[in-house]
């Protein structure tokens, strides 16, 4: 096998589009707002990627047939002058630095087949314990993307994220910086221990701002509580028993 098989449903013509990447990672927050957009938008597949780098697996559907494991690309055609979208998304990213590495360069090398311009990569900043109302931080590759990210509400804060931007949210940036393309990451605060819908809906309202695109947040908000309730059970499993009424004698 090649080490990466890009293979074309089709080849849309499209107008400057902006690229937008949701790939597994830290509480799946990129994933989940990439696949809830497309969702919305009712984007089209055009692409499927495979790849060594990618865990050697199948899925097997509910109807018993199966599923190579791989990456996507869906477009979206705007009306008026607005630039379409490109959106990756898929199962896992590579496994290795030399995976990573690659994936990103095949990505940024079809992106420039479509003469992309832009680049919005979505993740998740993992602080490792709950979070009630996430912030999403930013990186861009210029200052005059910096400001204009603040004022769709995008904190950036030094020092965070202190470890830099691992895996595919960092490498399409770096590489697409190198390529002239501008670009922005855009990471929801996440506990990092569960699927985050919260956080994906905090990444996705800023997005849809900066793209100008209606999103309806309803079945992210569902999942949300599901979530919610799920750490609640735990919570409470966590807790001590209460003390017995004559274990209190003590208390003055």
């Amino acid at each position: 096998m090649e080490e990466i098989i890009v293979k074309y449903l089709e080849k849309p013509v499209l107008r400057n589009p902006i690229l937008v990447e949701g790939l597994p990672g830290v509480g799946n927050v990129g994933k989940l707002a990439a696949e809830h957009l497309i969702d919305q938008i009712k984007a089209t597949k055009f692409a499927e990627i495979y790849s060594k780098y990618f865990p050697p697996q199948v899925f097997v559907n509910d109807d018993g047939t199966i599923k190579l494991v791989n990456n996507e690309l869906y477009y979206f055609k705007r009306e008026d002058t607005l630039p379409d979208l490109i959106i990756l998304v898929g199962d896992y990213q590579g496994l290795t630095p030399d995976g990573q590495y690659s994936l990103s360069d095949m990505v940024i090398k079809i992106a420039k087949e479509f003469k992309v311009q832009s680049i919005f990569t979505l993740g998740g900043y993992g602080l490792g314990r709950m979070i009630e109302k996430p912030r999403v931080l930013g990186a861009a590759s210029d200052l005059s993307l910096v400001e204009e990210m603040k004022k769709h509400g995008v904190v950036f804060s030094k020092g965070e994220p202190g470890s830099g931007i691992v895996g595919a949210s960092g490498l399409l940036l770096g590489l697409g910086k190198i390529e002239g393309m501008k670009c922005v990451c855009l990471m929801g605060e996440t506990s990092g221990y569960f699927v985050d819908p919260k956080s994906a809906q905090a990444v996705l309202n800023v997005l849809s701002s900066v793209l100008g695109i209606s999103v309806d947040f309803t079945a992210l908000e569902d999942k949300a509580k599901q979530i919610e309730q799920l750490t609640s059970k735990i919570k409470e499993a966590e807790l001590p028993p209460e003390p017995k009424r004559e274990d209190l004698g003590y208390i003055g």
